[in-house]
């Protein structure tokens, strides 16, 4: 059995042949969870209005502060099998 952060990588990777695309919302959940797993905590200063895709990026990841890293990477695998199905 491989461990939580292999079969988050594999995830990953396996994440960018998705049969279909998923919603944005979907998507910028999916990436939340990635950088909390993959960095930890929301790091940085939040991007200015104008900066739409930043913004909406930089939000779903805050929204995932103070999650242990091992559980983001867990949800992200939980999420990516879903789409998966």
């Amino acid at each position: 059995m491989s461990t939580l952060q292999e079969q988050f990588e594999a995830a990953v990777a396996e994440s960018k042949t998705l049969p279909e695309r998923p919603d944005n919302m979907t998507l910028l959940k999916m990436y939340g969870l990635y950088k909390q797993g993959s960095s930890g905590d929301v790091q940085g200063e939040r991007p200015g209005m104008t900066d739409f895709v930043a913004r909406a990026k930089f939000d779903a990841w805050a929204a995932n502060k103070g999650l242990d890293q091992a559980a983001a990477q867990q949800q992200y695998i939980d999420l990516f099998n879903d789409l998966k199905g």
